[in-house]
């Protein structure tokens, strides 16, 4: 986990990035993100910000939830979020979905039990050409069947790069 310090401390290096004064939430809210294992904002944290920014809890937590990049809980090593728009849909999405889950044995917004993998599901993601698509953590993939899907899966499940 990450020490408050460390929160402070990368608060008061976004202060002095080359920021719009509006991007210095998100920025700082992504980099104690990637911090933080589990891929989550705790409380305690978001506190650390609030008062170190000087804004209200409770456009930190505006923020936080409006954002489906944000996790206010702990979720999975690998976050794989399923665009659900009607390009991906239209074109096999509902089998990516199935084989998504029929593997994983979860559903959106589960974690396995493991703590490997979050399943999300998410609007467009802007990569329709190449529909279905998904994004595990920052990666995409696209032109997906359901057995490509699973082979990504199972890569990652076996420690395999991708």
């Amino acid at each position: 986990m990450i020490n408050l310090d460390e929160i402070k401390k990368i608060v008061h290096q976004a202060k002095n990035e080359t920021l719009e004064e509006q991007d210095i939430l998100i920025y700082t809210l992504h980099k104690i993100q990637d911090k933080i294992p589990n891929n989550f904002i705790p409380e305690e944290a978001a506190e650390v910000v609030s008062q170190e920014l000087k804004i209200p809890l409770s456009k930190v937590y505006e923020v936080l939830t409006f954002y489906t990049m944000f996790s206010t809980k702990q979720r999975g090593k690998y976050v794989i979020r399923v665009c659900t728009s009607l390009p991906c849909h239209v074109v096999n999405g509902r089998e990516i979905i199935q084989a998504i889950k029929d593997e994983l044995k979860i559903d959106f917004g589960q974690t396995t039990e493991d703590g490997l993998f979050t399943l999300e599901e998410t609007g467009c993601l802007g990569l329709c050409g190449v529909s279905p698509v998904i994004m595990i953590n920052q990666e995409y993939y696209g032109d997906l069947t359901p057995e490509k899907v699973r082979n990504i899966l199972r890569k990652i499940k076996g420690g395999a790069k991708i």
